[in-house]
């Protein structure tokens, strides 16, 4: 595993999209590195988020609740899942971008890792700082923080249409 991540890696990924190479760079010193091992949790559903992630090297599974909690035990929650597989060979691929948003700061999804993994941080006061300083730079990541959740909100949409058509599907027999 490296142990830094690339401006030319750094680039690649949607949430620096039309953003110049020079600019990108503020970003890179403020982008801290983790290794996480074969089925560790990287975020937790429910948990307070302080962060944008960067799938640097390895492949994850994010999984989320598709039904409603129907109890106030934690620790019993074992509700159906939706499992998303993301490879970084594959994706130069973001998350945690929606806790920014929340009110309260909460992930809406659980992350864990496939295989040995290596997750780049970027907190969110940092990226705040450095978007108050340069205003076009800010106007641009939050544009692109918007793209990224409007595709996250399209496949979500596409994935509680698919569960109703079952729902209908299971009470018309």
């Amino acid at each position: 595993m490296k142990k830094q991540i690339e401006l030319n890696q750094l680039k690649t990924y949607l949430i620096f999209n039309n953003i110049k190479e020079k600019e990108i760079s503020l970003f890179l010193d403020k982008i801290s590195l983790s290794t996480y091992q074969k089925d560790d949790i990287i975020i937790k559903e429910e948990n307070q988020g302080n962060s944008i992630l960067f799938l640097i090297e390895g492949n994850i599974s994010i999984y989320q609740a598709l039904t409603l909690k129907t109890n106030n035990y934690k620790y019993q929650d074992n509700r159906e899942k939706e499992l998303i597989k993301i490879d970084s060979n594959d994706s130069s691929f973001t998350f945690g971008e929606i806790s920014l948003f929340n009110k309260d700061k909460r992930r809406t999804a659980t992350v864990k890792a496939n295989s040995e993994c290596l997750i780049g941080k970027l907190k969110f006061t940092d990226l705040s700082q450095i978007c108050d300083k340069n205003t076009r730079i800010g106007y641009q990541i939050m544009k692109n923080v918007g793209e990224i959740i409007t595709k996250q909100l399209v496949r979500s949409n596409n994935n509680v249409l698919k569960l109703t058509t079952a729902f209908g599907l299971m009470i018309d027999k």
